[in-house]
């Protein structure tokens, strides 16, 4: 049996399981991000402490089980830190927090290397390692000197087992090795609350393949378990595996003369004696191997001896809410949906020249086709909406980094995390928001005294917010800083050669820092000043059909709102006829639409022409023009106005005919075709023609600026 298991684990393949490591460890070194970042130094709670420590650990056992000798090391030296914080050895500083996110980021940055098949340089952690090692010796501690560093080894475990933990582990009984390597082993789990808590040993040799083999031996004990084991593996590293689940002072491991050999029950520890196990957090996290193990510290009081008890049943387990699925398998499936959407409207519009009461049957199963098609479109887009707390979660540690190097104090408070947005998207507005929240920490929130001077708090509030209002999901950046200062973005605008005069609505004079090369910074920074950066935000969130819109009053604050559809792969849009041709307008940028005589129509300079709505001149654009679409068969000319609204801005579209309402797949141009000026996009109609789906912030730019 040894024999076999032992062949079998040289046969398994670990890099099966690679990807489910690199997912849990990047969430476990996010988690631990949170906690340093949220942790109180005065008064830091044991929970808070553990929990950190919990995840160190998961991602030092997993890396070593891995072969990630890099990655385990310096997360083994960070959870000897934390270790001997969570145990009230040494207190915190404000350096040690510094080191253990210095640390979390060298070990993404590692991780990701291995992730890339060790493609690129390593960085080095040899400063780390050396700063880790003195803190964790008491350097720093007031009021006492530092005790002395004791010297640590790491050696990563062979795979599968996990590398030992830093606590010691009792010294092993010496053991008869069989002629195929293997020992003979007798092993003790308790004192236990439920002896079915042990379960979980007997599966780590069964999911395990090369481990051993176990079975099941009576106990004199109430609370206790008793197995008889055939293992090539150490005691250390046993102990190590057992950990995940019982605490290593609930193991006693007794060396077994044969495989054959009575069964010793082990001697109960002395009266005087009550030694407290402290069950250790589970590393099973990092990786999947394991279920079932206690998440929590828990210390637990030896039992005494009462008569034996039947084995309990198994405890339920709890069942996984979620899988992991590839993106790419997603993206196929919104595909796979987005051509039956296609396929329905094609239904749809056939039908339409049937005879109702000849074909009454196949109708109503058309229309349960459409409903059916409606809801699966649905549920098969809400599987890419993610949480924006997926975007603020980033923002923390910046801010935490950015304010210390700007010697100022800010608080960041987030709300709406739980709004959803296409993940898509997602990806794609991190950047313009960090652009965003770096302006603000930089150029809105003042420094502690000038706060302090202009009658405020010492300390500045910047708020993330993200909220969904119709079809669109809005993202708002706030700070309660200095505002802009309207003269001197006057004042930069003219230097710059930008038109621009007293006059100008406080919205327009907002717009200007998004022009190129605009910044109203005395001193280039390493943060800012270059003038590259808003202009940056415009021009990505123009490209995900957003806009922009900025309110500030000087001395009180600023607001900057990001309006995004909800998803970029199917949109609510109105079909508009001109000509022969139909176009899509996204109705989320459509305000309204109105019947025009050619005598409404005004040209002024340039052939330029203006249409007068509600008192208001309104720039017009006839899309006939535009994509020069031929008059053929004397079709109408152009009767109908559609108003449509971009960053702010609103022109009005001369069409022929409005055609309807209805939602669209898109399909990406760019890479079937070709970049078309002033289109985003084109779909297919319920007739299979295609539609081009405009892009109504490049034609709005095209008369405004």
């Amino acid at each position: 049996m040894a024999d076999t298991q032992q062949d079998a684990g040289a046969d398994f393949d670990l890099t099966q399981f690679y990807q489910i490591f690199f997912e849990e460890a990047g969430e476990n070194l996010d988690q631990m991000e949170q906690m340093l970042l949220n942790l109180d130094l005065s008064a830091a709670d044991e929970e808070e402490l553990n929990g950190i420590f919990r995840c160190a650990h998961s991602i030092k056992g997993g890396s070593a089980t891995f072969g990630f000798a890099d990655v385990a090391e310096l997360t083994h030296k960070m959870e000897s830190l934390l270790d001997r914080l969570r145990r009230h050895e040494i207190t915190p500083i404000p350096q040690m927090v510094d080191v253990l996110l210095e640390s979390a980021d060298a070990s993404r940055s590692l991780l990701a290397r291995h992730q890339a098949g060790g493609v690129g340089e390593a960085i080095s952690t040899i400063d780390l390692v050396r700063r880790i090692s003195e803190l964790a010796a008491g350097a720093g501690q007031a009021g006492a000197p530092a005790p002395a560093a004791a010297a640590e080894v790491f050696v990563p475990a062979t795979p599968p087992v996990m590398a030992p933990p830093p606590p010691p582990a009792p010294a092993p009984a010496p053991a008869v090795v069989a002629a195929d390597g293997s020992r003979a082993l007798q092993i003790r789990i308790g004192p236990l609350e439920r002896v079915d808590l042990a379960d979980s040993i007997k599966e780590l040799f069964r999911d395990i393949p090369g481990l051993g083999s176990i079975e099941d031996l009576p106990c004199a004990d109430a609370g206790c378990r008793l197995f008889s084991v055939s293992t090539t593996s150490t005691d250390d590293d046993l102990l190590d595996l057992f950990a995940f689940h019982v605490s290593k002072e609930q193991v006693q491991i007794t060396a077994v003369a044969g495989a054959a050999a009575p069964a010793p029950v082990a001697e109960a520890a002395p009266a005087d004696v009550v030694p407290q196990a402290v069950v250790y957090p589970p590393a099973h996290e990092a990786y999947g191997f394991f279920s079932g193990a206690p998440g929590e510290p828990l210390v637990v009081d030896p039992a005494t001896a009462v008569k034996p008890t039947a084995k309990a049943a198994s405890p339920a387990q709890m069942e996984s809410t979620s899988i992991r699925v590839a993106v790419n398998k997603v993206d196929q499936l919104i595909n796979l949906v987005g051509e039956l959407v296609i396929t329905q409207a094609m239904l749809a519009q056939t039908s339409r020249g049937l005879e109702a009461s000849v074909n009454q049957q196949l109708l109503a199963g058309l229309a349960d086709l459409d409903r059916n098609t409606r809801d699966l479109q649905e549920s098969v887009m809400s599987i890419r909406m993610i949480p924006m707390s997926t975007v603020f979660s980033r923002f923390p540690r910046m801010l935490r980094d950015l304010a210390s190097k700007l010697d100022k104090k800010v608080d960041l408070q987030t709300l709406g995390e739980a709004t959803e947005l296409d993940k898509g998207l997602v990806e794609k507005i991190t950047d313009p928001l960090t652009h965003l929240v770096r302006n603000s920490v930089d150029h809105g929130i003042e420094t502690p005294a000038e706060r302090l001077a202009a009658g405020k708090s010492e300390q500045g509030t910047l708020t993330l917010a993200a909220s969904h209002q119709g079809s669109s999901i809005v993202i708002e950046v706030r700070d309660d800083g200095r505002g802009m200062n309207r003269e001197k973005i006057l004042s930069k605008a003219r230097e710059r050669g930008l038109e621009v005069s007293d006059q100008m609505a406080d919205a327009d004079v907002w717009q200007l820092i998004f022009a190129p090369g605009f910044s109203t910074a005395d001193v280039v920074t390493d943060v800012s000043g270059r003038g590259v950066g808003m202009d940056v935000v415009k021009r990505n969130i123009a490209a995900l059909n957003g806009s922009v819109e900025i309110e500030s009053a000087q001395g009180v604050g600023m607001r900057v709102a990001v309006r995004l559809p909800l998803t970029l792969a199917i949109m609510d849009g109105m079909s508009v006829g001109v000509g022969e041709e139909v176009y899509i307008l996204p109705l989320s940028s459509v305000v309204e639409s109105f019947q025009v005589k050619a005598e409404d129509i005004n040209t002024v300079a340039q052939g330029s022409q203006l249409v007068k709505v509600r008192d208001e001149y309104m720039p017009v654009i006839a899309l006939e023009r535009i994509f020069e679409v031929p008059r053929l068969n004397g079709s109408a000319p152009n009767a109908i106005m559609v108003v449509v609204e971009s960053d702010g801005n609103r022109v009005a579209l001369l069409v022929d005919e409005l055609l309807g309402q209805h939602q669209v797949v898109v399909k990406n141009l760019e890479s079937n075709y070709r970049k078309v000026p002033n289109v985003s996009g084109a779909t297919i109609l319920g007739d299979g023609t295609v539609a081009l789906i405009l892009d109504t912030g490049s034609l709005v730019r095209r008369v405004r600026y």
